[in-house]
């Protein structure tokens, strides 16, 4: 699972992702996921990539089956870009990192291609 992601759960999901300030992308996954275990190392990139610009975090969907099941959860990986806690865009399964970026650069306020 990422390392670099903030871990979102029901506790923090309020002052993380509703109320957060510039977007986020959430990846809800679970530890037993190959494709989320597969595209960790990339998200952790990302977050350190975007970082000031667009928050990253994640959800463990074993650990928070209400936020998963709020949120239509039912394939893994799903990223989801929250904008003033409003889901703005999705994305199912992995990707290579160059078309993860490129998801992410539209939601990214000051974000400059690599």
């Amino acid at each position: 699972m990422s390392v670099k992601a903030l871990a979102l759960s029901s506790a923090n999901w309020r002052s993380e992702v509703e109320e957060a300030v510039r977007p986020v992308l959430v990846d809800f996954s679970a530890s037993w996921c190959p494709p989320c275990r597969a595209i960790a190392p990339t998200i952790d990139a990302l977050a350190e990539e975007f970082q000031g610009r667009l928050k990253v975090g994640m959800v463990d969907v074993d650990a928070e089956p209400e936020l998963a099941e709020r949120y239509g959860i039912r394939a893994m990986p799903t990223l989801l870009i929250f904008d003033r806690g409003r889901v703005v865009d999705q994305r199912l399964g992995g990707a290579p990192k160059d078309m993860l970026r490129a998801f992410l650069l539209a939601h990214a306020p000051g974000a400059v291609p690599a």
